[in-house]
């Protein structure tokens, strides 16, 4: 069991060692704190094939950009167990809220980001997309979604993981590991299915398709050049197939990056982390090129104009 500490770091320098350590020891990505009196904690061991981590962090956003993903070896997906507090979560094209036994399904090949709205501990287990296609055919299409607390069999499922993290630090019998493992996966997939099997398009294919077309926008949302015929090009399909696969959402791919966008702009006008930004150099950073354009698509998704927004969230921080 390896234990690490942002405490071990004197104050001055602390946010910058904590992300050294935690990119070193564990994954790429930037701890962006919305409090002072950042803190966090990192335990992390393996069963099997199956990487676990128990992570404790204050109030704060956690970032893995296209920057960060280009640095990683290996590609990995993470089921995370929200065990404590609240979060955002914003993945494959998603932003989910969750609580306390809620569970997301996460693909390190892919940008994501989680806002911590207060102290929190996440659990995450960790498997190759080898070790997981047995249980998970096409992982993709369930990226970013919530699996609710009390859905079906989530809850039982959050008190084994939470019942085997504990034996694992105790000192558990590694030549019991895989196979616990196994089972492991075997009730996380089985909890999916049952709770968002509706999600799960019957091709396979599709799926995969679909979902690496979000992946391919997600990692291009800064690109203001960024279009329907652009993604086309770059995922090497027609403009047409890459409109159907979009139209069982009801949401064309324009509308689609608008979104999006306008979801990555709130959260940083929102943020304590980004205050040292005006609202324009955030918009131009995601992808807007006029800002009379950003002011208008701003006030009709969230019925304010964007510095009103920003005043109404430090208000509540």
């Amino acid at each position: 069991m390896q234990h690490y500490c942002s405490a071990d770091f004197p104050a001055p320098r602390r946010t910058a060692n904590w992300n050294g350590i935690y990119a070193d020891r564990f994954a790429h990505v930037t701890f962006v704190p919305q409090r002072e009196d950042f803190h966090a904690e990192l335990r992390m061991s393996s069963l099997g094939s199956l990487g676990m981590a128990d992570i404790s962090t204050s109030c704060t956003d956690i970032e893995r950009t296209t920057t960060h993903i280009g640095l990683s070896k290996s590609r990995l997906f993470s089921f995370l167990l929200l065990i404590r507090g609240a979060a955002t979560f914003s993945h494959y094209g998603h932003e989910e809220r969750l609580r306390a036994g809620d569970f997301t399904l996460c693909d390190n090949a892919a940008p994501h980001r989680i806002h911590f709205e207060a102290d929190s501990r996440l659990m995450l287990l960790r498997a190759s997309p080898a070790a997981l296609k047995n249980h998970l055919p096409c992982p993709e299409q369930l990226c970013g979604l919530k699996l609710p607390a009390n859905e079906g069999l989530t809850p039982t499922v959050s008190a084994m993981a939470q019942n085997i993290w504990q034996q694992l630090e105790r000192g558990l019998d590694e030549s019991y590991h895989e196979r616990i493992a196994g089972h492991l996966l075997d009730m996380v997939s089985t909890a999916y299915s049952i709770g968002l099997g509706h999600r799960m398009t019957n091709s396979s294919v599709v799926g995969m398709r679909k979902a690496r077309a979000r992946q391919y926008i997600e990692g291009r949302l800064q690109d203001p050049d960024l279009s329907s015929a652009t993604i086309a090009e770059g995922l090497r399909i027609s403009p047409r197939y890459l409109r159907m696969l979009f139209a069982e959402d009801q949401e064309n791919v324009s509308a689609y990056i608008l979104r999006r966008r306008l979801e990555e702009c709130a959260s940083q006008i929102s943020g304590e982390g980004w205050r040292h930004l005006t609202i324009t150099e955030i918009a131009f950073k995601w992808g807007f090129n006029s800002s009379a354009y950003f002011a208008r698509a701003f006030r009709q998704r969230y019925g304010m104009t964007a510095t009103e927004y920003r005043r109404m969230k430090a208000s509540t921080h």
